[in-house]
């Protein structure tokens, strides 16, 4: 299933004819020979469709009015608009209130007493010290959850999708779980770091990333001594960050594992600990030297292999999740790839202009690659409330459902962050999907309806808008009314979605109120498709 490729802005306006189909009905026509050129597409070719697979790949989806501006706009001021989003002003006035004092060290003075109260047996005192950091535990636990529905309700909000969708990527990729490290003010600065860094450098990521507690502590490189030094930190860096397997030695994170001896933190702030830096020589992929961390991640990216991993990062996640065994496919997007690499390494590794290429390829609008990727549950979930104008209803019941479908912010199940793709789809989790869409629509639980259902109705009408405008009769006529939802909704719809909505529009004689569009939706967000972007 995918978008319509041909047409311009004007000639694939929203009120156009549905996408062309096999004449067998069935899964939509894909040609056999997809693009390859990383060539910019062209303007002509840019419409509806185009503009709609840009928003749900480079962010959660957009309205109806917002996918035909960025048709309106044409491709280069549309992905500049979403690369350059510093440019758009946001302020996030929330992001100030977290307390990182709740997980506090001891005090040198707190330290001792509690050793005092040890030799000396002092039960009670212990006891007292032992119900504080219990407590500070429960605040802490609570807090992590705070720190997950101010993500939620950012990538809910935000005018600046590409920089949350971003955030999403490295959280996935420099995947750090709560459950390891219990400190959730660190979660949050990780976070904020990678946001900070999220289209800039990839270098900076790298040597922001072995500073960062969060993930000294989650692998263990506080643990970590030159008389003993831990491997956890330096294998990840290659394996699962940066080159891939294949592309370094044991060797390679023994000489690692030592060049970050005395990375460590205190309380909330890197510190490198000299007297437990092991200073002398090393050998690290190639490199010589009396190497420290970053002479380490130096040695990384100076490998090709480094820039091939990162370009791959970027499409899978952004364009097809390769290889995907189709060999069409796979074909075009190994010369992307390698097209990508170059594109880092030409511009030492900072990602915009990588991201530019993509965005702006021939190769991404390829109808082969349109409404394929299996939608993960924060895309699913954002993306209903940002793209339909759902309210947003209950956050926790949101993070809940999400956690339920596989993916818990915050608390990614390993190292490797989740698997994606074919991963997200079970019938657990399928069943789970349909409800939280059912919620958002019209507020009802499985055990019955939100209390603020009533108070935070959902109105669906907005969505017609560009249909009216287009087309002032439209709204009588039950086709266009399905065709509209279902191209805006599902991308490029089968044929077999049409019948049903027009039989529910039928049986409720052909007139469209918010409680008949919100029945059309639901059943909408039920088919296969839906769960595509």
């Amino acid at each position: 299933m995918s978008s319509n490729a041909g047409g311009s802005a004007s000639s694939v306006g929203v009120a156009g004819e549905p996408p062309s189909r096999s004449a067998g009905g069935g899964k939509p026509a894909v040609k056999s020979k997809v693009s390859a050129s990383a060539s910019a597409i062209n303007a002509s070719k840019f419409g509806y469709d185009q503009a709609r697979h840009l928003l749900w790949r480079a962010g959660f989806g957009g309205t109806p009015e917002q996918i035909q501006t960025l048709a309106s706009w044409g491709p280069q001021k549309a992905v500049d608009y979403l690369i350059e989003y510093e440019k758009v002003p946001f302020v996030d006035s929330d992001s100030t209130r977290f307390d990182g004092s709740i997980m506090r060290p001891l005090t040198p003075d707190e330290r001792a007493a509690l050793q005092r109260a040890r030799r000396s047996n002092d039960t009670e005192a212990v006891a007292r010290y032992e119900a504080e950091r219990q407590k500070r535990q429960m605040s802490d636990r609570k807090q992590v959850r705070d720190v997950q529905h101010w993500w939620m309700k950012r990538m809910i909000e935000t005018p600046r999708p590409l920089e949350e969708k971003l955030t999403l990527l490295w959280h996935g990729h420099f995947a750090t779980s709560y459950r390891t490290i219990e400190d959730s003010y660190h979660m949050y600065r990780q976070n904020e770091f990678f946001r900070k860094n999220a289209s800039g450098s990839f270098g900076d990521l790298l040597f922001g990333i072995i500073r960062d507690p969060a993930m000294i502590a989650y692998l263990d490189n506080n643990d970590s001594s030159k008389n003993r030094p831990n491997e956890n930190l330096a294998r990840e860096l290659m394996e699962l960050f940066s080159l891939g397997v294949g592309n370094y030695t044991e060797k390679d994170i023994k000489e690692g594992a030592r060049a970050l001896t005395g990375y460590t933190f205190e309380d909330d702030e890197f510190v490198f600990q000299k007297n437990n830096h092991d200073d002398g020589g090393k050998a690290i992929l190639g490199r010589r030297g009396n190497l420290d961390g970053d002479g380490f991640v130096s040695a990384i990216l100076e490998q090709r292999a480094c820039a091939s991993f990162v370009a791959r990062k970027l499409y899978r996640f952004f364009a097809a999740d390769y290889p995907t065994g189709r060999p069409e496919i796979d074909a075009a997007a190994e010369g992307m790839i390698r097209g990508l690499a170059s594109t880092l390494l030409r511009n030492k590794y900072q990602l915009r202009p990588a991201l530019r290429e993509l965005f702006l390829s021939e190769h991404f609008y390829d109808p082969a690659l349109a409404a394929e990727q299996i939608k993960s549950p924060v895309q699913l979930v954002v993306g209903a409330v940002r793209s339909l104008g759902a309210p947003p209803r209950d956050l926790s019941v949101l993070l809940d459902a999400m956690n339920l479908m596989g993916q818990n912010l915050l608390f990614p199940p390993s190292v490797k962050g989740w698997d994606g793709g074919r991963a997200w789809i079970n019938t657990a989790t399928l069943f789970v999907r349909q409800n939280i869409l059912a919620y958002l629509l019209t507020g009802k639980t499985p055990t019955g309806y939100d209390a603020m259902a009533g108070s935070e109705k959902y109105d669906p009408m907005k969505l017609l808008t560009p249909l009216d405008a287009a087309d002032p009769t439209a709204r009588r006529d039950p086709a266009k009314v399905a065709d509209f939802l279902t191209r805006f909704a599902l991308g490029r719809p089968s044929p077999e979605s049409r019948e049903p909505l027009l039989a529910f529009l039928a049986s409720h004689s052909n007139t469209l109120t918010p409680d008949v569009l919100t029945g059309l939706l639901l059943l909408i967000t039920t088919m296969p498709e839906y769960q595509l972007c």
